[in-house]
């Protein structure tokens, strides 16, 4: 076993992974900092964090503090964090989808640090949704980095990084890919970490860009825009929130799941359905068609296209 002591501090699925990779490559991670259990599903019932359920099955001990800040409105749970990482004496605290913002205490208290995962190419996509916008800007290449964490938002010097190409993929699939390539590039990290080979680099003052949170009001869309960029959108809000298009026939829009582009040339007037078939719903945009391929009425589940148009009618 590597002789690191690591404290992860992470929430969803993406730090699970990572979460995962570095119990698996011999790292020993005696404490884990995750989000508090909050209400889920349609009984919204109390749910632990996909990482507090991994750290519950690798038996470590787990802190949930509401917040960090030493002079904010849980100062109590914060010094009480502080007190077991003081305790601890960690030589890395790594940190992937946490939830909270880490003051300069934290930051301060591991010997190397703490290191941030991060599903972008910085500068490009600093803060929340990095993922999603990359997709939705059209972006043809992204990935991961390892960054030294400073106060600012994603503003450290970048250790490591991976890239990987945006091609069709939506966001759930794209988040599963920079998951894995995260995992191996924290491992990676931790294994070079203290031996003097990695080289920090500052990041560019050029090319920043930043991934506001998703908002729900965002992914109502309509016919009026052009293709390229309702696929996109498509695609980056997939699964979440989750995109909403009026279509002629029925009284409230649908969410469209999946979707692919059949033409950016102008073939009708906007929102004007041209075909109707099993392999897909072909409706007119701004500057093109875009077929229709796997959709959702209000109160109801998802369908493919050749069940959906079963009891679909234009008129």
């Amino acid at each position: 076993m590597n002789s690191l002591k690591i404290v992860f501090a992470g929430t969803p699925e993406f730090a699970r992974i990572a979460y995962k990779a570095m119990i698996d490559a011999g790292f020993s991670v005696p404490l884990v900092m995750t989000q508090p259990d909050r209400p889920a599903g349609r009984g919204m019932k109390l749910q632990a964090s996909a990482v507090k359920q991994e750290a519950l099955i690798q038996g470590a001990e787990v802190l949930q503090p509401l917040s960090l800040r030493l002079d904010g409105k849980y100062p109590e749970e914060a010094a009480y964090a502080k007190k077991v990482l003081e305790q601890l004496q960690p030589d890395v605290m790594v940190v992937a989808a946490y939830g909270l913002i880490l003051p300069q205490w934290v930051l301060d208290l591991p010997k190397y640090g703490c290191l941030n995962i991060h599903a972008s190419l910085l500068p490009r996509w600093r803060g929340a949704a990095p993922i999603q916008r990359a997709i939705e800007a059209g972006d043809t290449q992204t990935g991961v980095g390892i960054m030294q964490m400073a106060l600012g938002l994603d503003t450290g010097d970048v250790l490591l990084e991976k890239s990987l190409s945006i091609d069709t993929q939506n966001a759930t699939q794209l988040h599963d890919q920079l998951a894995v390539l995260g995992a191996e590039a924290i491992v990676e990290v931790l294994h070079q970490l203290g031996k003097n080979t990695l080289v920090a680099k500052p990041q560019s003052e050029e090319g920043i860009t930043y991934a506001h949170k998703l908002e729900k009001a965002e992914a109502q869309l309509s016919w009026d825009m052009d293709t390229l960029t309702l696929w996109r959108k498509i695609r980056a809000f997939n699964p979440v929130p989750g995109v909403t298009l009026p279509l002629v026939g029925l009284q409230e829009p649908v969410k469209v799941w999946e979707a692919e582009v059949l033409s950016t040339e102008p073939k009708a007037e906007a929102g004007t359905v041209l075909s109707v078939s099993a392999e897909g719903i072909d409706v007119a945009t701004a500057n093109g068609v875009l077929r229709l391929l796997v959709l959702q009425k209000a109160g109801s589940k998802r369908q493919m296209v050749k069940e959906f148009v079963n009891g679909y009618r234009i008129g």
